[in-house]
């Protein structure tokens, strides 16, 4: 797996997330974010279960150009 470093929060501190990767091989979009605190887990579970192999992550609005960013980059991968 090559991973594609798109950005990470420039406010989280030298060694924070979150962080906007792109996976080379397959234009997967991975995340690294803050765990979802109780409400926010409640919120999803209302809408059907989180399966053991999954996490529900929270990512600030301010990352929304990295994740545009990220979308691009994937998006450009899949159409060569």
């Amino acid at each position: 797996m090559q991973l594609r470093f798109i950005a990470k929060d420039p406010e989280s501190g030298k060694d924070g997330c979150p962080s906007v990767f792109v996976d080379e091989d397959n234009a997967d979009l991975v995340l690294q974010g803050w765990k979802a605190d109780d409400d926010t887990r409640e919120g999803c579970l209302s809408v059907g279960p989180i399966p053991g192999h999954e996490a529900v992550i929270r990512i600030p609005a301010r990352m929304v150009p990295a994740l545009r960013e990220a979308c691009d980059a994937a998006e450009r991968a899949q159409l060569h």
